[in-house]
């Protein structure tokens, strides 16, 4: 690529930024005009293109799969069910409505899209919120970072955690062995931070009415079929890699959501298109464009420049690589989509293990799978600067878009600024948290 390409990709790169950072268009639009340009001035070539799709498809599958199981479930009213018992658990408190959130939002998001849960539970949320007589903006950005958060539970919980994992060949159970009680502890670290961030939503004290009904399940069948899919789902997450045919957790989520439309096709509930037509497509979409446009920056060769600039400085003190990652990571993520950015950090990070020698040349392929063991935190600090990251913005993750988007439609429009002021403390908090879980990790491992 030549100097000039490069200053056009990097000028791309940031007016992608921009544009979404201050709501000039949307920001699929932004991302695909963003591709457009790259793509008519030659620099993004098809080969970059399927190379882009060869690293964003499993991840899209995955997300894919999630989105179609939790849609299935939309019609059951289960969420509507849970919604009433939800209500009546808190008495009317608010201190309880925002604990029982997070404790009902973050066992969803460990297995399903965080961006599909934040669709169908908002109305749970919301209800409950005007119930209790308070603004439903504060709980509904709660409801993002809770579920950004809970993603680091499992390796599938979160997009930008599962391709760190996949590019290393960490499997669902090494996985919950190694990062998923940082991910805990970050969660767990939210609690403090209520009684300041919604002063207003914890103090609340309101008397409920006393006839409160708990919604009836309106589709038995195909909640249990949906359920059944789901436990089954989780199953194979946990188990398939262990299976002779080894299955991964992409071709878990493609089985999960065959069998989901096939559910929802057998009982006539609604048509099968109507379910499609439903999932997120401007979530994928958008990912695909950012990772065109990561493929981009790869391509440049400025992700190289990096990684030699980290080895002349950091040397091969990975804790202290792993501790600037976490950091690194966590300012981009909340100024672009962490999946993105994670996918690019990869890159990085690989290529300076590469001049490291700490690896062999090898190990920028994807089927490399023989890490050193002191390497690992670093890998962790790449999870937990992505997702903790993207809870400090209101571009930092899909999630976060969606919720805004939901507030929108209920008339109250959550800004930039509006975000940053739940984002800010509780990313910085939560970061603090994973570099520690890190410290300690590395400590213990090492010994």
């Amino acid at each position: 690529m030549t100097d000039l390409q490069t200053i056009v990709t990097l000028l791309v790169f940031a007016g992608v930024i921009l544009l979404i950072a201050f709501d000039v268009v949307d920001l699929v639009v932004a991302a695909l005009l963003g591709a457009s340009v790259l793509i008519v001035s030659g620099i993004l070539t098809q080969q970059d293109i399927q190379n882009s799709l060869r690293t964003s498809e499993g991840m899209v599958a995955l997300l894919f799969g999630g989105m179609v199981v939790a849609r299935t479930l939309a019609p059951t009213g289960i969420f509507d069910k849970a919604g009433s018992l939800i209500l009546r658990a808190t008495k009317g408190s608010g201190k309880r409505f925002l604990l029982l959130l997070i404790g009902f939002v973050a066992p969803i998001c460990a297995f399903l899209p965080n961006a599909t849960t934040v669709i169908l539970v908002a109305p749970i949320i919301i209800r409950v919120a005007i119930a209790l007589e308070v603004d439903f903006v504060g709980p509904m950005i709660l409801t993002a970072i809770v579920s950004n958060t809970a993603g680091l539970l499992t390796l599938v919980g979160d997009p930008a955690t599962f391709l760190v994992g996949s590019s290393i060949g960490m499997t669902f159970g090494q996985y919950l062995r190694s990062a998923s009680l940082g991910g805990l502890l970050a969660l767990l670290g939210l609690i403090p931070l209520l009684p300041r961030l919604l002063p207003d939503v914890w103090c609340a004290q309101r008397v409920l009415p006393a006839d409160l009904h708990s919604e009836p399940i309106k589709q038995p069948m195909l909640c249990a079929a949906a359920l059944t899919v789901m436990g089954l789902m989780i199953a194979l997450f946990l188990f398939g890699e262990d299976l002779p045919h080894r299955v991964v957790p992409p071709g878990v989520a493609i089985v999960a959501a065959a069998l989901a439309l096939l559910a929802i096709y057998s009982t006539k509930v609604e048509p099968v298109e109507k379910v499609l037509q439903d999932i997120d497509w401007k979530t994928l979409i958008f990912l695909i464009c950012a990772f065109w446009l990561v493929e981009s920056i790869t391509k440049s060769g400025i992700l190289n420049v990096f990684s030699r600039y980290l080895h002349a400085w950091l040397g091969t003190e990975l804790l202290l690589v792993g501790l600037v990652m976490l950091a690194g990571i966590g300012i981009l993520s909340s100024i672009l989509a962490n999946t993105p950015v994670v996918a690019a950090s990869i890159i990085m990070i690989k290529s300076y293990l590469v001049v490291a020698q700490l690896v062999p040349e090898e190990a920028m392929g994807v089927n490399f799978t023989d890490w050193p063991a002191a390497t690992l935190p670093v890998f962790l600090a790449m999870m937990y600067g992505a997702t903790l990251g993207g809870n400090s913005t209101l571009i930092g993750a899909a999630a976060n878009v969606v919720s805004a988007g939901i507030c929108a439609k209920q008339g109250r429009r959550v800004t930039f600024v509006t975000f940053l002021r739940y984002g800010i403390p509780i990313a910085l908090c939560q970061l603090g948290i994973a570099a520690l879980y890190v410290l300690a990790f590395s400590y213990f491992h090492g010994r």
